[in-house]
């Protein structure tokens, strides 16, 4: 099975330690290569007209030129994740099509889950319309026992909420990773799971049967919540 492209990463931030934090977090993802690191957006700019890059990690307050108006300067730019301190940047961000936008002090669950978004939009602009072959090579990276798991798409059966942990069950066995079922629910794509309850996420393809109350995976019910019911009725049904 083929490995998917490595993603180019560019750093662009103007503090040293929140550099370092984002390598440090992209050398423990598999398919992330940091290309360069940038003290402020004037050098990324210099530096992207040498190099290119598939995504960059921007900051928005930054000397001389802050993010939002650097991102504006580049005719084709590629994909951005702001990362900065200042929640009030969010909606401009949005409306210049970044990925994500992630507050200071970044966490790695919050890292990850905007990388697999990354992860996700690429594969949809590179293999768009995705063949049915395709498909079946979707996968999503979970943090346990202290190393960056690998899991196909096509393997989760379903994933259960346990405070602040979940539990990932696979074809294969289980996972367990500190992490929130909606940072997860977030990561993965909405036509091929659906969240049934406040505590699980449910693999379409792997339900066996279902009622108004439950779904059945591999013979475990996994009960439906109330608020869920109608949008999973309507998705089942």
């Amino acid at each position: 099975m083929p490995e998917p492209t490595t993603i180019r990463c560019l750093v662009v931030d103007d503090e040293p330690p929140a550099r370092e934090i984002l390598r440090r977090y992209i050398e423990q993802v598999p398919g992330l290569q940091l290309t360069a690191e940038c003290g402020n957006a004037l050098q990324a700019f210099a530096l992207l007209q040498q190099q290119p890059v598939d995504l960059i990690f921007l900051d928005i307050r930054m000397p001389q030129l802050n993010g939002n108006d650097f991102l504006k300067t580049l005719k084709h730019p590629p994909k951005v994740i702001f990362t900065t301190a200042f929640a009030e940047y969010a909606l401009e961000g949005y409306e210049l099509d970044i990925v994500d936008y992630m507050l200071k002090p970044v966490q790695f669950d919050r890292f990850l889950k905007a990388v697999n978004k990354a992860y996700q939009l690429t594969q949809v602009k590179i293999e768009q319309p995705i063949p049915e072959e395709k498909k079946n090579e979707s996968f999503v990276y979970f943090r346990a026992e202290r190393k960056m798991i690998k899991v196909m798409l096509r393997d989760i059966l379903f994933i259960e909420s346990m405070k602040d942990y979940i539990k990932v069950i696979t074809t294969s066995g289980t996972i367990i990773t500190k992490q929130s079922i909606s940072s997860v629910e977030a990561m993965l794509p909405e036509r091929e799971f659906i969240r049934v309850h406040r505590s699980y996420i449910a693999s379409i393809a792997h339900i066996k049967s279902f009622t108004s109350e439950i779904i059945e995976i591999e013979k475990k019910e996994i009960p439906i919540g109330k608020l869920f019911r109608n949008e999973v009725m309507k998705m089942l049904s």
